[in-house]
């Protein structure tokens, strides 16, 4: 793969490619800012779209591996020492509870995500379209982290306070937290599962956008087939 930069002039945002490629630049050259600004957008918006549908739905995060949400790593020793007790069934229900309040709360970040995307300007363009795998994820989590973690708390407060464990490893994170022991989200079950949500839906809109890169032609779109499909 060439390597891919920026360069600005008078008309405004224009791809470029390594000199070694002087066909393939050519292709580059021809597409305007406003096709690239386009593209791109369009991508965005298709991954962050598909990346709420996928997760906001009965098992988007339970029934997902790579964003399922488990126990923090603090409690995995005293997990297995409960489930040694007989408590496994009440862990597996705090399990649960956690993913099931993600899956709830993630389809309350559409606007948001959506406002992000439209939001976008040239520099937001170069930082995504120049940088590596994370770009994407670094662009939503900038513009959208701080407000949709206010939005998710409210669900995943009241999806977690049906559960009595809940209570429990919030009193002793409290008291490790009272200790310096436990800092930043892992102080109570409610930012713990909010600061989850937010990093699977990030990941997960990073997936998509990468499938988007691989196959353009797949998308059906001839806008994301010109900007993405002389880019791989």
């Amino acid at each position: 793969m060439t390597r891919r930069q920026f360069a600005m002039n008078a008309g405004g945002l224009i791809l470029l490619t390594g000199l070694n490629t002087p066909a393939l630049a050519v292709s580059l050259a021809d597409l305007s800012a406003a096709q690239a600004s386009q593209g791109l957008k369009l991508a965005l918006e298709k991954g962050a779209l598909a990346a709420v549908t996928l997760l906001g739905q009965s098992n988007g995060f339970m029934g997902n591996e790579a964003v399922r949400i488990g126990l923090p790593a603090w409690l995995t020793d005293a997990g297995k020492l409960l489930r040694s007790f007989g408590q496994g069934a009440r862990l597996d229900e705090l399990i649960v509870s956690m993913n099931r309040a993600a899956e709830a709360a993630v389809p309350l970040g559409k606007d948001l995500l959506m406002g992000a995307v439209k939001s976008m300007n040239v520099q937001d363009a170069k930082k995504i379209l120049s940088g590596g795998e994370t770009s994407v994820t670094d662009f939503f989590s900038e513009k959208t982290r701080p407000a949709l973690g206010q939005k998710f708390l409210l669900v995943v407060s009241k999806t977690t306070a049906q559960v009595g464990l809940a209570d429990k490893y919030n009193q002793f994170a409290a008291k490790a937290s009272g200790m310096g022991l436990l800092k930043g989200d892992d102080s109570s079950i409610e930012h713990y599962v909010t600061g989850k949500t937010l990093d699977g839906l990030y990941f997960m809109i990073a997936q998509e956008e990468k499938k988007i890169r691989q196959d353009p032609v797949g998308t059906g779109s001839a806008v994301l087939q010109k900007v993405f499909g002389v880019l791989r």
